[in-house]
């Protein structure tokens, strides 16, 4: 893996990380959700709570809004006793980082989960999307005969069960998605069932259609509801031939040959698995190159490494306009258009085709027009603090938004990270998450892991690249830590320590001196911190990029 360092050029903020169990990277998980307890500090619950008063004194909150306003706005009372301190609607990842915080700061607190616990990222997304993926790569391992051979390893020919496959997938998620649930009862979260509905200020109903609905009243209410697969205008997903990550992940049949629209992380981690397990992969890519919300030099390196050896073929600067199922004996027709003239420009017939053009937030229903707040292009708005913001500008009191209804940072651990900030603010604490320290990474073999802030030009290309990049991008005038980008074995695991630095606000001369283990994979950031070179009286412009 050969390193790459880069004082700031013109920077572009970057489109999942995860953390390890049984090598399994599981997005934003607590310890919970694997089974492991934790040591509540409060042994009193349900009737022996603070007063609501009392709380607020304790904790010295400076936020402190107008009732009279609420009601001007609303027209309603917003209430003055409460059934919890916190109401969370959506129990995701978000949803469940912040309950477990807002436990451990003594709020009494309640959760609203209309569909499954875990949500996207324990049911449909990173979950069983890695699940899947530690499968490829194993059948990748295997598959690599002249490296088994160097091993002194004899292998005979790798096969697989696709539904054992499946059934790994699903039974690793449903014992999660049961331990996030133990893990909140345990805790002495209210779990309430049913779809969240805000009526008025500091008013949640929910319940199940053609049920009896109930209302309970929370100090704070904090939006937690994800999102769902964006499907274009034009695509019918049928479920079956024409399918989101959603279906994708149930590995129901694996065909022979699938188009993937869209190159982000979604296609290509999918890509990875159908390629493994014996497809060949069309791309289909509305922007001209693959893989645009990568760092140039990382894309350029991972194209060369993750598709150009690979069965995968790909069409850049086309829109699919109109995606048809297969039916009566006819295969999936997808008709593409050039993505700006948008004329007719070619048709592709194939076996399946996986819509992988990201994601969008699931808002609808939520009763935000009851408290005068309208969505932008389904996100509900935030400020820094991920307080929602109203129609008028106003921020509206008690109500907060994260994850990815929220689009700051549509990543499970973001959600989490920002779940836990708003506790923090909602105890007395004046936090606000810095999203450009959160770590972000794709799990195709070999990986590609990021954080901070991405280079706009490829003026500052590596030479001699090997099968792994690693790059640093910092100020030279007083060295500090940008952004870092890393392709290769491992790379979702080593971003961190780029990750904390940045968080931490350590400097590239200081963290220099850190002492890495010899021999492992951790010294590729060892040489990045050691090439870099900090000069406060440089007199260069830090917008010219300048490769070390």
């Amino acid at each position: 893996m050969q390193a790459s360092v880069s004082p700031l050029s013109t920077p572009l903020p970057p489109q999942f990380t995860t953390r390890s169990n049984s090598n399994l990277r599981l997005c934003g998980l607590r310890k919970e959700a694997f089974g492991f307890r934790s040591v509540s500090l409060f042994q009193n619950r349900g009737s022996h709570w603070t007063s609501v008063v009392s709380r607020k004194s304790r904790w010295g909150r400076q936020l402190v809004f107008s009732a009279s306003a609420t009601v001007a706005d609303n027209g309603s009372v917003p209430p003055t006793t409460f059934d919890y301190d916190l109401v969370i609607i959506g129990a995701g990842v978000g949803g469940h980082g912040a309950a477990l915080h807002a436990v451990e700061k003594g709020l009494k607190t309640a959760i609203i989960e209309g569909d499954v616990m875990g949500g996207t990222c324990v049911n449909r997304g990173c979950v069983p999307s890695k699940a899947l993926l530690a499968v490829s790569g194993r059948m990748r391992e295997l598959q690599d005969e002249h490296h088994m051979k160097a091993l002194g390893l004899q292998i005979a020919a790798a096969a697989y069960d696709r539904q054992a496959v499946a059934d790994h997938a699903n039974n690793l998620a449903s014992k999660i998605r049961s331990n996030l649930t133990n893990s909140l009862k345990a805790l002495g979260v209210d779990i309430l069932t049913g779809f969240g509905t805000i009526v008025g200020p500091q008013k949640v109903k929910y319940g199940n259609v053609g049920l009896s609905e109930n209302v309970v009243t929370a100090k704070d209410i904090i939006i937690a509801t994800g999102s769902v697969p964006f499907v274009p205008k034009g695509i019918e997903v049928d479920g079956k031939t024409v399918i989101t990550s959603d279906h994708a992940l149930k590995l129901e049949f694996v065909p022979d040959w699938i188009a993937i629209v869209g190159s982000g992380y979604i296609g290509l981690e999918f890509s990875d698995v159908y390629t493994a397990l014996g497809s060949e992969v069309t791309f289909i890519e509305a922007l001209d190159q693959l893989m645009p919300g990568f760092d140039p030099e990382i894309g350029k390196l991972a194209q060369r490494v993750l598709i150009n050896p690979r069965k995968i073929d790909y069409h850049t600067g086309v829109f699919a306009s109109k995606i048809t199922p297969a039916k009566d004996g006819k295969p999936v027709i997808i008709e593409l258009i050039d993505a700006k003239t948008k004329e007719p420009k070619d048709t592709v017939e194939v076996d399946a085709a996986l819509i992988a053009t990201g994601r969008a937030p699931f808002t609808k229903g939520l009763g935000l027009e009851n408290i005068n707040v309208e969505t932008q292009r389904g996100f509900v708005p935030v400020d820094e603090c991920m307080r929602v913001i109203d129609a008028d500008g106003n921020l509206v009191p008690h109500l907060y938004c994260i994850g990815d209804a929220n689009g700051k940072l549509m990543l499970a651990h973001a959600a989490s990270a920002q779940g836990i900030s708003v506790v923090e603010q909602l105890t007395g604490k004046d936090h606000v998450l810095n999203h450009l320290s959160i770590p972000a990474a794709c799990f195709t073999h070999p990986e590609i892991s990021m954080v901070g802030l991405t280079e706009a030009n490829t003026k500052a290309l590596a030479e001699n690249e090997g099968e792994g990049l690693a790059k640093l991008i910092y100020r030279p005038d007083n060295g500090e830590i940008l952004g870092v980008h890393i392709f290769g074995m491992h790379a979702a695991d080593l971003i961190h320590e780029a990750s904390n630095a940045i968080a931490l606000g350590t400097r590239v001369q200081d963290i220099k001196f850190a002492v890495h283990a010899h021999p492992t994979l951790s010294e590729v950031l060892d040489e990045l911190y050691k090439l870099a070179k900090v000069n406060p009286h440089a007199t260069k412009p830090l917008n010219e990029p300048v490769a070390v």
